[in-house]
């Protein structure tokens, strides 16, 4: 292989994306300022330019590292300036060369180049790898049709070893690294020897696309094969009267959606997801999702409804038949029916039934349920925290599902039940979402009737269902949610509804949960009173089903073991089964005590009746209060206290006692929380009576807010806590004179026991409460 190195520096024109081989001629078109000035001065002296590619093709201003060692010189056949600015440039390549001495000028680049032509005598070793490289080419154009029969016709023409190389490699689809690898190599037969081995790998490749491409076809064909003998399968099971498989399930889909009774947005959008359906292959997952989805729109109710009675007598019966008391919440729903039987259309009310646990409200739901010849559902919505628990999962995720409400609509199966909500102020939010939002759209009359929930995604008409909802704590229901309901305060039962209770109801279901007969243990009036009285202190009737259930078990074993047949429990004998009394009856004092008042209380489970004690001792005005009170009832001892300063020469009391004298007010049991503001007369009492040394009567509980002037403000619970004070033995209770409209809740078996004393003025309760002070 001779060399030749050139004589003079020839112009550098770097290319992006191309490479030219010895003796090709094509059309390059330049556009860069450095690149023209090349062309330009090539064109002044003798037409020849470098060719060499760049390592990078978006460098735009490449240097000397960015260019590959080995190009081409060529020779500038043609220049032709286009409208556009950019120089179309014919070239012809000429030889090999490899550039040094890298010379940047102000305008083009010059490198110095030693060229490498190809040997023009022709050996027999290049004369068979020329044949062996066109046998492979031929086999590759047959093989890939990218290159023409007419090329190859040209490249077989040529007799020069070298140049055929070159020309081969040109029209094959090599990158252009392995491009440039060709063009580096400057010994013609590694040419030729690389050039056959590499179209030896690409006629394998070429092999192994067609191998790829029958299989894809074949499995292609399989598929369409498949689905024509799907549709003949089909064919053939509905000229045979055959419904089974997807064909007969799409048939019975479309007859229950069709007879559901849906809205008509909704049935179009039903008959689209079946289509759906139809369409999509069974093994396909969105299938089983479609068609989960069909089956909640055809299962819940839609227009299937039950017809109500309308017998206010009948539902009277029933509501006494199950229950004692409650004359409120049984007064309202025959208010309901009444209005029903007159209009005819009117929608559900939305009730509330607020009061302590046991006192009945979700069982008095049921008696409403069967009063109307209604289905009743129950959803307990104690510690749910996440809004689609009410509103559902949108069809998106996972295992989605409707809501609880639509749930319990698909289990009630008409679209007017009585709907229970139990516990709903036990509901909270988090992350997740606020449920207690979630039911304003429920609970709204003005919007439930298009309720939205995410799954079903269609509106659906709640406005037939009668809702009831159950809590123990109103303070904890949100206002929003709160003003949408008609709140029912039940307040707990007499110590003689409890005993009618245990009577009619309690004791007979726990003899039959025991397998009792009433010939084997019966209960007396007088038995089931002391239960009550001793070994129960609560407003509902729980605790006295739990000891009325002891007995029974005790009655069991002693029936079983054969030591009696019989039992009958009387007074007597309670203690002989329970023990000894838990309680003691009647909590107020033996004797009128001095500094003592009875305070009346309400707590979320009913009401109840506080000690206040109120104690001094020599010091200098401090003022102590203990018994776990909370910030509303400290700050009423302050009122209290203050109020008494001032009245201070009026009641007889030393004006100068705050300074001589420690002051300590106390609330027993203190483990227990006490908060709220109806303490305040109660502890102005006891702070009287301490400072005057007159005793407060024993029988006296009062209750009532007091403010620095003396005024007795009005408070909540008044049914609640007369029901304590009763059970306590109070004879005498004080409240304030804007309550007197809440003495009519009061049972008349408890009012006619009780003496109620309406005061506005704290003045009044002192006359009324201490001894030695005339009426």
């Amino acid at each position: 292989m001779a060399k030749r190195k050139t004589s003079k520096s020839v112009p550098l024109l770097p290319l992006r994306g191309l490479l030219v081989f010895p003796t090709m001629v094509l059309h390059i078109d330049v556009g860069r300022e450095r690149s023209v000035a090349a062309l330009e001065q090539a064109m002044l002296e003798d037409s020849i330019v470098f060719l060499v590619t760049q390592t990078e093709v978006g460098n735009e201003q490449p240097g000397k590292d960015d260019l590959y060692k080995v190009g081409t010189l060529a020779k500038v056949k043609q220049m032709l300036k286009l409208p556009n600015g950019t120089i179309r440039v014919l070239v012809e390549g000429l030889e090999r060369g490899k550039w040094k001495n890298y010379n940047e000028g102000d305008a083009y680049t010059a490198v110095d180049v030693s060229s490498y032509p190809d040997e023009e005598e022709k050996t027999a070793e290049q004369d068979a790898l020329m044949r062996l490289l066109l046998e492979h080419f031929e086999k590759y154009v047959k093989a890939s049709k990218k290159v023409t029969t007419e090329t190859y016709n040209t490249v077989a023409d040529i007799e020069e070893p070298g140049r055929l190389a070159d020309m081969v490699a040109s029209h094959l689809p090599f990158k252009l690294s392995e491009k440039q690898e060709v063009l580096e190599l400057f010994d013609v037969e590694k040419r030729l020897e690389t050039l056959i081995r590499r179209l030896h790998n690409e006629q394998e490749v070429i092999d192994l696309e067609k191998r790829i491409s029958q299989r894809v076809k074949k499995s292609m064909e399989q598929t369409q094969k498949e689905f024509y003998l799907r549709e003949q399968m089909k064919a053939i099971q509905s000229e045979l009267g055959d419904k089974d498989g997807k064909s007969g399930e799409i048939v019975d889909l479309k007859k229950r959606i069709e007879e559901a009774g849906m809205p008509e947005g909704t049935l179009k959008v039903a008959l689209k997801e079946l289509d759906r359906y139809e369409k999509l292959p069974s093994a396909a997952a969105e299938s089983g999702i479609i068609r989960n989805y069909i089956e909640w729109l055809v299962t819940i109710p839609w227009s299937e409804s039950t017809e109500d009675r309308l017998d206010i007598k009948h539902a009277e019966d029933v509501l006494d038949r199950d229950h004692d008391g409650l004359e409120t919440v049984k007064e309202r729903v025959l208010e309901y029916l009444a209005v029903r039987q007159m209009t005819h259309s009117l929608r559900g009310p939305i009730l509330c039934l607020v009061g302590p646990p046991g006192v009945g409200k979700t069982s008095l739901a049921k008696s409403i349920a069967e009063s109307l010849d209604r289905k009743f559902v129950r959803i307990s919505l104690g510690g749910v925290r996440d809004e689609s628990e009410i509103r559902g999962h949108r069809r998106t995720y996972v295992g989605a599902m409707p809501g609880r409400i639509i749930q319990g609509m698909k289990k009630a199966g008409t679209v007017n039940p009585v709907f229970l909500l139990d516990e709903i102020d036990k509901m909270s939010s988090d992350f997740r979402g606020d449920p207690s939002s979630a039911m304003l759209e429920v609970l709204d009359p003005e919007q439930n009737n298009s309720f939205s929930d995410h799954y079903i995604e269609e509106t659906y008409d709640l406005s037939n269902v009668l809702f009831i909802a159950t809590a123990n704590d109103l303070s904890s229901i949100p206002g929003p949610l709160r003003d949408r309901m008609e709140v029912i305060s039940i307040a707990g039962y007499t110590e003689a509804e409890k005993g009618m209770i245990a009577k009619n109801h309690l004791a007979p279901k726990q003899l039959k949960e025991h397998g009792l007969t009433d010939e084997q243990l019966h209960f007396t009036d007088e038995g089931l009173l002391n239960i009550v009285r001793y070994y129960t202190r609560e407003a509902g009737v729980r605790g006295l089903e739990r000891q009325i259930a002891s007995i029974c078990r005790k009655v069991t074993k002693e029936i079983v073991s054969g030591e009696k047949a019989k039992v009958e429990v009387d007074a007597p004998k309670v203690e002989k089964y329970l023990g000894k009394r838990k309680f003691r009856y009647g909590m107020a004092e033996t004797e009128n005590q001095v500094g003592v008042a009875t305070g009346l209380a309400y707590t979320a489970v009913g009401g109840d009746t506080l000690q206040i004690e109120v104690s001094l001792s020599p010091g200098k005005g401090k003022l102590q209060l203990t018994g776990k009170l909370g910030d509303v009832m400290k700050e009423s001892a302050q009122t209290a206290l203050s109020f008494v300063r001032s009245k201070a020469e009026e009641l007889g009391i030393d004006p100068m006692f705050y300074e001589t004298q420690d002051i300590h007010i106390h609330v027993p049991e203190g483990a227990v929380p006490k908060d709220g503001p109806s303490a305040g007369i109660t502890i102005a009492t006891a702070l009287v009576s301490a400072l005057t040394k007159r005793p407060i009567r024993r029988e006296v509980g009062m209750t009532g807010e007091i403010t620095l002037r003396g005024r007795v403000l009005p408070i909540g619970g008044v049914k609640e806590k007369t029901l304590s004070a009763h059970r306590a033995g109070l004879k005498t209770i004080i409240l304030p004179l804007d309550n007197e409209r809440d003495i009519e809740d009061i049972p008349e078996s408890v009012r006619q026991e009780l003496t109620f004393k309406l005061v506005s003025q704290a003045d009044e309760a002192l006359e009324i409460a201490l001894e030695g002070v005339s009426e």
